[in-house]
């Protein structure tokens, strides 16, 4: 679930607990230019008190204005659209051709909101699927390769927890990747048993580990919402790490190092017993290869890749990742 997603879930349910009346409103479809993707989400209570947003500001006012005034007499969610109209467009504030599909709902019971609750709590993915001709709503498993969908007829919006980034060592690149992870809104852990390292770690809104980084991966980052990255250059640690992610549901295992390096690590990863499929998951290099050199570029590549994986539009693991001057130069003195 991205963050904005989770805050609107929390007033919502923290609202409907106060006994105040709480209108879901979901972002179904866009067109054109538009501010929020579909699947965002907008609580909004009876008062006009709201959280989140589906249209960056835009439409919500007026969202408030027909959940007061043009209440359903049959409680069944509603089709609402803006932006249909050069006029409309020009109304509300919408960018140049932009158009929503907006679905809004009643929130008749406060349980189903809880049970989400529950499973984000937990890390587990559930989808909320609503019917939209009867108003019945169902909760199910989830599984990582949908979001969000919309067919006209059914929605489906995946909760689950706050995606998380386990990397592995505390150094240099470590504290870039951190500082650009928590403007992505992922929760950060940095795992390194070596106290001299974590003595000179200095990054708020990090929590620290100092288990050995195996352990710190089972219970950590095992799941559908964690990635895990590993930036020690120390075999002892490294491989720990990704013996133990590259057989997890991570969406994203990924080792820095050059591609001999890497190469090497995944023959030994594979001699220590790991199936095919779990080595051929490794993204090591790792990183988008976008000529990163310096530490923060290094950091920009890796997030860039794992921003695509998450997007389904990156390439296959071990295609090319984040190389340096020093690893390019290494692998031309081996190929001599």
């Amino acid at each position: 679930m991205e963050a904005p997603d989770l805050e609107v879930l929390r007033n919502a349910v923290a609202w409907m607990e106060q006994g105040h009346s709480v209108s879901l409103v979901t972002v179904a479809a866009t067109w054109g230019s538009s501010p929020r993707p579909a699947g965002s989400l907008l609580a909004l209570r009876a008062d006009g008190r709201m959280a989140g947003s589906v249209s960056g500001g835009c439409v919500e006012e007026d969202l408030a204005r027909r959940l007061r005034e043009q209440l359903p007499t049959d409680g069944l969610p509603e089709i609402v659209r803006y932006g249909v109209s050069a006029e409309e467009a020009r109304r509300f504030g919408l960018p140049c051709g932009g158009r929503l599909e907006l679905i809004t709902e009643r929130i008749s019971s406060i349980e189903p909101f809880r049970a989400i609750e529950r499973a984000i709590d937990a890390r587990t993915l559930i989808a909320r699927r609503l019917c939209i001709a009867s108003g019945e709503a169902s909760l199910h498993a989830a599984g990582r390769d949908c979001d969000f969908s919309w067919d006209g007829r059914d929605m489906i919006k995946v909760f689950g927890p706050a995606w998380r980034l386990l990397v592995i060592g505390a150094g240099q690149v470590s504290r870039y990747l951190a500082q650009m992870a928590l403007a992505l809104d992922y929760d950060v852990i940095v795992c390194d048993p070596r106290v001299e390292y974590r003595d000179a770690w200095s990054v708020d809104g990090v929590e620290v580990d100092a288990s050995m980084p195996d352990d710190a991966v089972a219970a950590l980052a095992c799941d559908a919402r964690s990635a895990v990255i590993a930036v020690t250059h120390d075999p002892k640690l490294d491989d720990l790490a990704l013996m133990e992610a590259l057989v997890s549901a991570a969406f994203y295992v990924g080792a820095l190092g050059s591609a001999v390096n890497n190469a090497r690590r995944r023959e030994r990863l594979a001699l220590l017993g790991l199936p095919p499929a779990a080595v051929a998951r490794l993204h090591g290099p790792v990183g988008l290869r976008i000529g990163s050199r310096t530490p923060p570029e290094i950091a920009v590549a890796i997030l860039a890749e794992m921003i695509a994986v998450r997007r389904s539009m990156a390439p296959a693991p071990g295609s090319g990742g984040v190389r340096s001057p020093e690893s390019i130069a290494r692998e031309r003195e081996t190929a001599v």
